[in-house]
């Protein structure tokens, strides 16, 4: 059985009388790309944030290649690629400029730090705005950025928050096959709304509502629970009744 590098035990967090994450669990094995699915307000942001040590949680565990995010945050970081909702970055930056300061976070360099820069901004196709301001760029570029600082030190885990956002086809399909290469030696998450890049690169589905999770297998598995054989009208007879405000 191939080793889990994301285990998830009993998460919970509450914000006042909101539960919005609720004794959830699950783990990720290295060579899984985990679509993690649900509607606004489901609780997925709020998990990837305590998974990525950006939130506390108020009750559960959760481990990065066995670091404790919370424990031992400094080691998890360390084995995580991060893209967050809305991909921040400093806006005035460089593209080039703000990558190599990533790199020196990191704790990259000399040729090393020029390296990792380099091939981070191959593999997302950023070569061509190396020298543009980030505020400059479109909303697809700026994404790209953010995932080239999640992918910049090649870490073993990546959780991702919608990274095909903003994207033209073209860019999408560039993006899901980067994926797909990465993914044998990686524990990969992907958070996002799009059903159809769920059925294209993950080997797993995760179904989540009002905090908790309500499905957990492949994308043809849960295709089929539905007469249509469609993962759309599963997901949606599944979160219709769940759909209730909260923080996603």
């Amino acid at each position: 059985m191939a080793e889990a590098l994301i285990e998830i035990e009993g998460l919970s967090k509450r914000f006042g009388d909101l539960t919005a994450v609720d004794d959830v669990k699950f783990s990720v094995a290295r060579g899984e790309v985990l679509g993690f699915l649900g509607p606004n307000g489901a609780g997925k942001s709020t998990t990837m944030r305590m998974l990525a040590g950006f939130m506390t949680p108020s009750a559960g565990i959760a481990r990065i290649c066995g670091h404790d995010v919370v424990r031992d945050s400094i080691a998890a970081r360390r084995a995580l690629g991060f893209l967050p909702e809305g991909a921040p970055c400093w806006p005035d930056m460089q593209v080039a400029a703000f990558l190599d300061f990533c790199a020196g976070v990191r704790g990259y360099r000399g040729t090393a730090r020029t390296e990792r820069v380099a091939q981070a901004m191959a593999l997302t196709s950023l070569q061509a705005v190396a020298r543009q301001p980030i505020e400059t760029l479109s909303k697809g570029f700026r994404r790209r950025v953010g995932l080239a600082q999640a992918l910049l030190h090649d870490p073993p885990v990546l959780v991702l928050d919608e990274p095909t956002d903003g994207l033209d086809p073209n860019q999408k399909h560039e993006v899901r096959t980067l994926i797909t290469r990465m993914a044998p030696d990686k524990a990969i998450i992907i958070s996002t709304h799009i059903l159809e890049e769920v059925e294209a690169v993950c080997s797993r589905a995760i179904i989540i509502a009002r905090g908790r999770v309500i499905a957990d297998d492949t994308p043809a598995a849960l295709a089929a629970r539905h007469p249509q054989g469609k993962l759309e009208a599963v997901f949606r007879s599944l979160t219709a009744p769940h759909r209730e405000a909260g923080t996603d």
